[in-house]
């Protein structure tokens, strides 16, 4: 096997879980046929960048960050230019990835609980308030079902590493994991920046097992802290603009690499053509050139903060091709399930984006962004700020009271991908028609 990174200790990988009942192999014009209930499905492997913007890869143009495993798998993917997420921030967004729901659907819509205005953010995390808030949203993803529960269906096993909100792993269906409970992913943040071994080991034994097995891969990278190795920084210290600039990419080169381990791995073990890859951000990133923050990007209703590639690899199966039309990570799960002969839930809005007629005949792409805090645990439009739209090339983006705009924006992404010239004043027709596509995807209760 493939020489991994290793620690001195050994992950713990600890099986548990309850089978699910078969659910009905899908179907559907233009789609790729799932498999049948007697066949082993495709293994199903997701890596989730985290805090990457749309820009910021080789194949996507960036003059100057080198990405080239990722090139590379872009290359052999069915790949989504025009990938979008709902939230722009990673709670939500990570929630949406494992249930394909919106974040009003599954309620888990900000990265923490209401904090008391007397409280510092140190004090509130050390809280009783905080630990009650956090289980309310970890019942929240108990409430629906998950990729990994459903995956279960046709006895797959599960593994968590990385970036990990809800809980304890087992409570997102997983079968193993890293996550014990704490904020952010505690021990699952060392996968990548510290160890690949826990998925090799996991892979190992779903091979002895002749288990098909779901990878949920979702490294703190390139994720502040900005501390890459040395070998990625130096590259960088004198083309970027600034500092802070050049360890940001360095840190975009460092999971690059992390990537390439996992897909070697794959493909070493022979198990390539039987193993469908998807890769997605959960939001973007502009870094902030003179510090280590972020600026218009993050938690930001632009596309600096929700648009990201989305690619599918699936060798002889999927053929590669870059797609501009718009896809939606809330499209993943429903295309995984469709794809290992599963059938979404009714309440996925998402589409099977390995079925062509359903990706031309999308009309538009949708979400929303909320507090970072939520004022309201069990009531989405208490802490909504933005809803926007995408139909083609035109973007709406309609705020709340709690939101920093003063009154809609109107932007055309093809012409303005910066979205620096708001059309709203000019196209008042346009903004009326895409307002009543918004309302009739969601309208909040007042």
């Amino acid at each position: 096997m493939r020489t991994m990174i290793r620690l001195r200790f050994r992950w713990g990988l600890v099986l548990g879980g309850i089978l699910l009942g078969g659910l009905p192999a899908a179907s559907g014009e233009g789609a790729e046929a799932g498999p049948s209930s007697a066949q082993k499905p495709p293994n199903v492997v997701l890596i989730l960048s985290d805090d990457h913007a749309w820009t910021d890869y080789g194949f996507m143009g960036h003059p100057s960050v080198r990405t080239p495993r990722l090139d590379r798998l872009a290359g052999e993917s069915l790949t989504f230019s025009r990938g979008y997420v709902p939230s722009s921030l990673c709670c939500p967004s990570l929630a949406s990835i494992i249930t394909g729901l919106y974040p009003h659907q599954h309620k888990i819509t900000s990265n923490d609980p209401p904090k008391p205005e007397e409280m510092t953010n140190a004090a509130f995390y050390r809280s009783d308030r905080f630990t009650e808030g956090r289980e309310v949203m970890n019942r929240h993803m108990e409430a629906v079902p998950t990729l990994p529960r459903l995956l279960a269906g046709r006895d797959y096993l599960s593994l968590q590493t990385g970036k990990w909100w809800q809980g304890h792993y087992s409570r997102g269906g997983f079968t193993h994991g890293m996550t014990e409970g704490q904020r952010h992913g505690d021990k699952g943040l060392a996968i990548g920046r510290e160890t690949m071994e826990p998925i090799e080991a996991f892979i190992a034994e779903a091979k002895e097992r002749d288990r098909p097995f779901f990878l949920w891969y979702a490294p703190f990278l390139p994720h502040t802290p900005h501390n890459p190795p040395e070998r990625f920084l130096e590259h960088y210290q004198d083309i970027a603009p600034t500092p802070s600039i050049a360890r940001y990419w360095a840190m975009i080169e460092w999971f690059d690499e992390t990537c390439g381990e996992l897909i070697a791995l794959i493909d070493d073990e022979g198990l390539a053509e039987n193993t469908i890859i998807l890769y997605v951000s959960d939001n973007g990133w502009t870094q902030d050139p003179e510090g280590p923050g972020f600026v218009r990007s993050k938690r930001s209703p632009y596309d600096t903060g929700l648009r990201s590639p989305i690619m599918i690899r699936w060798p002889g199966t999927v053929a590669p091709r870059f797609s501009h039309e718009p896809a939606s990570s809330v499209d993943l799960a429903p295309t995984i399930l469709r794809a290992v002969g599963l059938e979404p839930t009714g309440e996925m809005p998402g589409i099977n984006l390995l079925d062509t007629e359903a990706v031309a005949g999308r009309q538009a792409v949708f979400g929303a962004n909320y507090e970072h805090n939520a004022i309201d645990l069990e009531d989405p439009a208490a802490n909504l700020r933005e809803r926007w739209v995408i139909d083609g090339a035109w973007k709406l983006i309609v705020p709340t009271g709690l939101s920093d705009l003063d009154a809609p924006e109107l932007y055309q992404l093809d012409a303005d991908p910066a979205e620096l010239r708001d059309l709203a004043g000019v196209q008042s027709d346009r903004v009326g028609r895409l307002m009543g596509t918004l309302d009739r995807w969601w309208t909040p209760d007042p």
